[in-house]
């Protein structure tokens, strides 16, 4: 670990701080807001929706004036969107707050590479493990995040809105993080030179299909699950502070595990911890599915935390195999989009389901891209010993 990359795991903290604040509130408000309770997640999804809209601006950015600078451009972003988001909730306008999360999306779609970003700060030796301690960075988000929200939770004139106020403040910290950090010059492009293979092409390698498929599914059964456990608990009937609490445990099953998974992968390999990452999935539904009390919600948020952290890990570090450093802008924002659109889905149908299904049919539904992440995997594998055989 360098200076840059403590800032950078510095950073990621404060984009967690950012994303699990949202997560506690947006549905929670979402639902004190919404005409109907099928769209309490909708500022969720808004902010997922934005996401992916952004990742070809973001990647275009990246490409034109380096990491720096689009870094700081997304923080920008957030503190202005904010400040928009903090007025939605005082004036009661649901729509405006569904706004105000589309444009911060475009500090999601930033955030994302901070990993990529990382694995450039370091040796070539040390890019898994660069991945795994930035991302590591991100407990301090875990525990920041949900106790910002209670903290804030009655400030100002309306509930949440000082937790949204709040915000602004963590991306202007963050900006001052992000200005520290020396990153590699962009490399000055030659007359003619081309930006390497058609994506097309880089896509359609196993390697970049399984990668993206354990870093995309990965996302989205944690994301169905954990946007919906703050709505679910209310139902239930336990108090924001317990699903606070399931939260801040949830992200520290996220990323506690950051700082061994980059070794566990130089050990064992990237599909051995993807293998673990889906059997952790499994056991995580188990859990959600025997029971509705708090330390049902804890650890079934803590284990798919930690379920996610080796198959993004692990996913991000099997990418870095798929492309050659003049294709990795292009690359990267097509691994983001990937993921916002499998978060786009799971953001939506969360809300929708919980609130009109219920929790129980919510998990049974999160097997079918645990299978998929599953089959993915397998099929990689079985891929890799034909090209041996052969």
């Amino acid at each position: 670990m360098n200076r840059n990359l403590w800032l950078m795991a510095a950073a990621q903290g404060l984009f967690l701080t950012n994303n699990v604040l949202f997560v506690a509130v947006n549905g929670l408000v979402g639902l004190s807001l919404a005409s109907h309770t099928w769209m309490a997640t909708l500022p969720i999804l808004g902010y997922v929706v934005g996401g992916a809209l952004s990742t070809g601006p973001v990647a275009a950015s990246q490409a034109r004036w380096g990491r720096k600078v689009s870094f700081q451009i997304g923080l920008a972003v957030a503190f202005c969107s904010a400040l928009l988001a903090t007025y939605a909730v005082l004036d009661k306008n649901f729509w405006l707050l569904v706004t105000a999360t589309v444009i911060a999306g475009y500090y999601s779609a930033n955030g994302q590479l901070y990993r990529f970003a990382a694995a450039e700060l370091a040796k070539p030796e040390y890019r898994e493990r660069a991945v795994s301690l930035v991302l590591a960075g991100g407990l301090a988000g875990g525990v920041i995040g949900p106790n910002l929200a209670k903290w804030t939770q009655h400030l100002g004139n309306a509930p949440f809105a000082g937790a949204y106020a709040a915000l602004a403040v963590i991306a202007l910290i963050a900006m001052g993080v992000v200005s520290m950090v020396t990153f590699p010059p962009v490399p000055p492009k030659k007359p003619g030179a081309s930006g390497g293979r058609p994506l097309s092409i880089i896509m359609r390698q196993p390697v970049f299909i399984v990668s993206t498929a354990a870093a995309a599914l990965g996302y989205g059964v944690m994301n169905i699950l954990m946007a919906a456990s703050p709505i679910a608990m209310q139902i239930c009937g336990h108090p924001f502070s317990d699903a606070a609490l399931v939260l801040e445990w949830h992200v520290i099953g996220m990323f506690a595990p950051g700082f061994f998974t980059g070794h566990l992968i130089s050990r064992f390999g990237a599909v051995a911890i993807l293998t673990v990452g889906v059997l952790l999935n499994l056991l995580c539904i188990a859990v959600a599915l025997a029971g509705v009390d708090v330390m049902h919600f804890l650890i079934s948020m803590f284990l798919v935390g930690v379920s996610w952290n080796f198959l993004f890990t692990a996913g991000t570090a099997l990418s870095l195999k798929a492309y050659e450093p003049e294709e990795k802008d292009k690359v990267q924002g097509a691994i983001n989009f990937c993921i916002f659109g499998v978060m786009m889905i799971t953001s939506f149908s969360s809300g929708a389901l919980v609130t009109t299904q219920g929790w129980a049919l919510l998990n049974y539904i999160s097997l079918i891209p645990v299978a998929l992440m599953g089959s993915a995997v397998l099929w990689y594998v079985l891929q890799g010993r034909a090209r041996q055989a052969a």
